[in-house]
């Protein structure tokens, strides 16, 4: 029941180190807060099972995925032995069977499986066992940080996850393109507002390493975003307090700045949403322009007392002046 509600609250904006090594490691990092959106474009492991659906068969309506105990959630990796990276791979390797039995090698809550199904001819006379699936996603989001060092880069905050089933997308490669805000859905109570990005494929900034519950990393390629910028201080998590911060976003064209909050709430480590502490916006610019936080600064950094402390992860459906924040501390835990 208290996840049922905490479901209708939150709305995600498109993943150990022990406590002590953890502390040590944020008071010796410095890292640049970037808070520029990008393009995310994501390829999955596999093929993603979002929906089970009837075949139309000749004898009437069936679904062999379903008779063979395949369930939505449940990633393809392979058919026959024969590895499907893409729906048109897991096409044809249907239609190849001709209706004989296949063997499908699937991932189940991280456990592999193997499953047998009995292809069906359809109305059209093509060969399906009645599967809907996913295998790439893109949309927008905001760059936390980059090492300087490294270009290895954090964002989000949260993972990506497919939108019907809420299952982590198992990545198989990914890529960051150069994103500029064209319009921004101002949001209001029950209805989440969004960032409308504009992105082009052949804009490259780097590579989606990891697709992890507390964020997504991987490494810059290209420093435009970052090379005229400083390096801040990392915060532990007990150096959070509660009051005045910033968070630092891009919610109008290429322009990226800074905007006050107020932390009203810091949750324990366990939290079992993950949340690390509740933010309200104060800026009355922000305010007017986005009626708070919305979809698409999912990664915003958050800063406090010259140190770099959280991103920015989710708005409150039922105020969205208000959202939460992941612990900078758990992102690069996260991030290895």
């Amino acid at each position: 029941m208290q996840q049922s509600k905490a479901k209708r609250l939150l709305l995600s904006l498109m993943l150990a180190f022990s406590m002590l090594v953890s502390a040590q490691a944020a008071n010796s990092t410095s890292l640049i807060p970037i808070g520029h959106t990008v393009g995310i474009k994501m390829n999955a492991e596999g093929v993603l099972v979002v929906r089970l659906n009837d075949v139309q068969t000749p004898d009437g309506p069936v679904c062999p995925a379903r008779e063979a105990g395949l369930a939505e959630g449940d990633v393809i990796v392979s058919i026959n032995g024969t590895e499907v990276d893409s729906n048109d791979s897991l096409q044809k390797q249907i239609a190849l069977s001709a209706g004989q039995p296949v063997t499908l090698a699937i991932l189940r809550n991280g456990s592999s499986q193997s499953l047998t199904a009995v292809p069906r001819v359809d109305e059209k006379g093509v060969y399906r066992i009645g599967v809907l699936a996913r295998d790439s996603m893109a949309g927008i989001g905001t760059l936390t940080y980059v090492d300087p060092e490294t270009g290895a880069y954090g964002s989000l905050g949260h993972g990506i996850c497919d939108s019907e089933t809420g299952v982590l997308l198992p990545l198989r490669e990914g890529s960051l393109l150069y994103s500029v805000v064209g319009s921004v859905q101002r949001g209001k109570v029950g209805e989440p507002g969004a960032l409308q990005g504009e992105f082009t494929a052949d804009t490259s900034l780097g590579t989606v390493k990891e697709n992890t519950e507390s964020g997504i990393f991987g490494t810059l390629t290209d420093t435009a975003l970052y090379e005229s910028l400083e390096a801040v201080p990392v915060a532990s998590a007990d150096e959070i307090e509660l009051g005045d911060a910033e968070i630092i976003s891009n919610v109008e064209g290429d322009t990226v700045q800074r905007y006050s909050v107020q932390i009203v709430k810091i949750y324990p480590e366990d939290d079992e949403y993950g949340r690390g502490m509740m933010l309200r916006v104060t800026d009355r610019a922000l305010l007017e322009k986005t009626g708070g936080i919305v979809q698409g600064m999912s990664g915003s950094p958050v800063l406090q007392n010259g140190k770099l402390i959280g991103a920015v992860t989710h708005v409150l459906v039922n105020d969205p002046t208000c959202g939460y924040a992941i612990c900078i501390e758990k992102m690069l835990n996260a991030a290895g």
